[in-house]
């Protein structure tokens, strides 16, 4: 096969693939933008709509001016009264990088190569676009943006804003045309999101859902009700007299609208990512959705010669920040063989920048979780990576299928020692799982000894050290790493005597363990850190447990939060002999574990907690703690027995969902407070 051919089937891939993400784009922009009845979340639509960018700038012969992409998302309702914008309203291009900031700022720079660009940074809100008509300084009609050219009437549920002035203060000009954003704030949201849930109504999806849909109310009582704002960003009109937009902001303020206090101007583009990045601190607590920074020359006379291009100002840029959500293509799904023996398939996807990190696999746990996506090799599927925590896959997007994709089965066989693999589970664990019978898999024991190392906390060996030490034969299995000597580790290439004493004394320190964390060391089916933190607390000693597993299951039944899974696993562990010689084996080498103290009762007591992104001035295993040794509870999701989530910098999906329940959230200095007033 040529060049020729190769660049011909290339191109008619690409052609399929823009095909597609035009089609999928124009129907979720269509229930977004008019049936205000989203379905994927913003940072979806982004990603999206960035790779079907990214395809074009590949292959240019596919751009189109009339294509969806290039037009303002909407178009006037038929049940309001229509409106004929005197200045199209327009919509912004994104960034997703300072790469691309300076990108833009190169592009427009090559426009007025002899002028200073001055910027003007602003918040990007999450509501809905709104125009306000004034004449001689009353309010005389509201819109929506519409498609640009036309929109839709909503003065009399704009008059219900309480922000939105009926009369401006004077002096003001004859004629003016303020522009902004009706706004729901993220406390609002949670309380419908409550009452919708109590009366089995579906709920809002965002802050802008909420003010889309309140403002296409025939009703404006309703509209009264939930209580919108107003935040003014621009303003049109005759003889205003302005220089920069920054003068805009002032003289709205003026005039008697409420702007964001949150603003800066510019002298450069490092400044600009000085504010982006201060922003970014305090944008979890800010009381209305955003996902960015509005960036715009300032100089309005150079906004005139920058001009407008297709549906965007070149003059104006919308910065945004990483989203948790992204999509990509999966390209393969491969299976890993677990520390249990468990075969955990493993999506392979595109390389895809999700919350601040480019991710290409994420785990997809079992045939179930496959079959309940109806994942198959080649979808385009939603990817999620809030924070630090491991991305996973949460979406396919089904109608972006071309009819070649394929289903994934799992092997019949371990693809790491040939033995053939076993289904195991039942009805009542609600899954079936997949596992390499060979208790002496190579993969199921490196990945029990690196899940045990690090429950121990030994920071000093990561998997290449450990895998090191077994090729080197200084270890079988993780009991041995408290036999090892520095005299084991210095003489191999790499490491000398500074590092070889590290490993050793870290390994000495780390010697003690409490029950609970040994527990979850053990690696045993279904017991987690929070189940073995349960189950350490009722029986205070692993011999009690060991001698309750043998003799009375019921006791173990009976546990809070403890299930028939958890018990039929633990009674399985620990009849293993292989299992018990183990401990055994530890206790030999010196490991000591710990008695489990009882919970105290405390000023946390009866109080659980969720902790979501990091903490500045402690780690978040040392916040668990201090919670615990105060009585409270750690929970890992948000649930409506949360009391409080404390929320650090970067938080994930935990955050939203809390605001949705109205669960109370802390930020570090609200949590350190309670901590120290305990």
């Amino acid at each position: 096969m040529n060049k020729m051919q190769v660049k011909k089937i290339k191109s008619l891939v690409a052609a399929k693939r823009i095909g597609k993400l035009r089609e999928e784009i124009a129907r979720l922009r269509n229930l977004y933008h008019v049936e205000n009845a989203p379905n994927v979340t913003d940072e979806v639509y982004d990603s999206l709509t960035r790779e079907l960018k990214e395809l074009l700038k590949k292959h240019p012969e596919f751009i189109d001016k009339n294509a969806p992409e290039n037009r303002v998302a909407g178009k006037p309702l038929d049940k309001f009264v229509k409106v004929k914008h005197k200045t199209r309203m327009l919509s912004l291009n994104d960034a997703f990088s300072y790469e691309e900031l300076y990108d833009w700022e190169k592009r427009i720079q090559k426009l007025v190569p002899s002028q200073k660009l001055n910027y003007f940074c602003e918040v990007k809100f999450d509501g809905l676009a709104a125009s306000l008509t004034y004449e001689n300084g009353i309010f005389v009609r509201g819109a929506t943006r519409g498609d640009g050219f036309v929109g839709e009437d909503i003065t009399q549920n704009l008059k219900t804003i309480k922000s939105i002035p009926l009369t401006l203060q004077s002096p003001f000009p004859s004629f003016v045309e303020v522009r902004g954003e009706a706004l729901v704030s993220k406390k609002m949201l949670a309380k419908l999101n409550r009452v919708n849930e109590k009366e089995g109504k579906p709920l809002f999806a965002n802050t802008r859902n909420v003010a889309a849909g309140s403002l296409r109310q025939l009703d404006p009582k309703l509209v009264a009700e939930r209580q919108l704002n107003f935040v003014a960003y621009d303003m049109l009109g005759d003889s205003l007299a302005l220089r920069t937009h920054s003068d805009k902001h002032k003289a709205l303020g003026e005039l008697g609208f409420e702007v964001e206090k949150l603003e800066a101007k510019c002298k450069n583009l490092s400044d600009v990512i000085a504010f982006i990045q201060k922003f970014e601190k305090v944008r979890p607590n800010f009381p209305y959705g955003t996902d960015g920074i509005v960036i715009s020359v300032d100089d309005l006379r150079l906004q005139e010669i920058l001009g407008a291009v297709g549906k965007a100002p070149r003059f104006m840029v919308a910065f945004k920040y990483p989203a948790e959500r992204a999509t990509t293509i999966v390209l393969d799904v491969k299976v890993n063989v677990g520390r249990t023996g468990a075969l955990t398939p493993l999506a392979i996807f595109k390389p895809t920048p999700v919350a601040g990190s480019t991710v290409s696999k994420a785990t997809l746990h079992n045939m179930d979780q496959i079959e309940r996506l109806d994942l198959r090799i080649g979808d385009t599927v939603v990817i999620e990576k809030a924070g630090d925590v491991i991305p996973k896959v949460v979406e396919v997007l089904t109608k972006m299928r071309t009819g070649k994709e394929k289903k994934f089965k799992m092997p019949v066989a371990c693809p790491v020692c040939g033995t053939s693999v076993e289904k195991k589970g039942a009805k009542a664990l609600l899954s079936v799982a997949y596992y390499c019978v060979n208790p002496k898999c190579p993969a199921k024991n490196e990945r029990y000894i690196e899940h045990f190392v690090s429950v121990f906390d030994i920071y000093e060996l990561g998997p290449k050290i450990l895998r090191r030490f077994k090729d080197e034969g200084l270890i079988t299995d993780a009991a041995d790493i408290f036999t090892l000597t520095k005299e084991d580790i210095a003489p191999l290439e790499r490491f000398g005597e500074k590092s070889a004493e590290n490993i050793i004394k870290e390994i000495e320190i780390k010697k003690k363990i409490p029950l609970a964390k040994f527990l979850w060391g053990l690696g045993i089916l279904h017991v987690g850190e929070e189940t073995a933190r349960d189950l350490a607390l009722h029986f205070g000693t692993l011999e009690k447990l060991i001698s309750s597993t043998q003799l009375d299951l019921n006791e173990i039944d009976n546990i809070e939060n403890i299930g028939g899974a958890v018990t039929k696993s633990l009674h399985d562990f620990f009849k293993d002999k292989n299992n018990l010689n183990f401990i055994n084996k530890l206790r030999q080498n010196g490991v000591v574990v710990e008695k489990a103290q009882k919970k105290k009762a405390g000023k946390l007591t009866g109080l659980t907690f969720v902790l979501t992104g990091t903490l500045s001035q402690m780690s978040r295993e040392i916040a668990k703690e201090k919670i615990i040794a105060l009585g409270g509870k750690i929970a890992g999701s948000v649930s409506k027995n949360t009391a409080y989530v404390v929320a650090g910098v970067d938080p994930g999906s935990k955050l939203k969902t809390a605001e949705n329940l109205g669960v109370k959230i802390l930020n570090e200095k609200e949590f350190l407070d309670i901590l120290i007033s305990t």
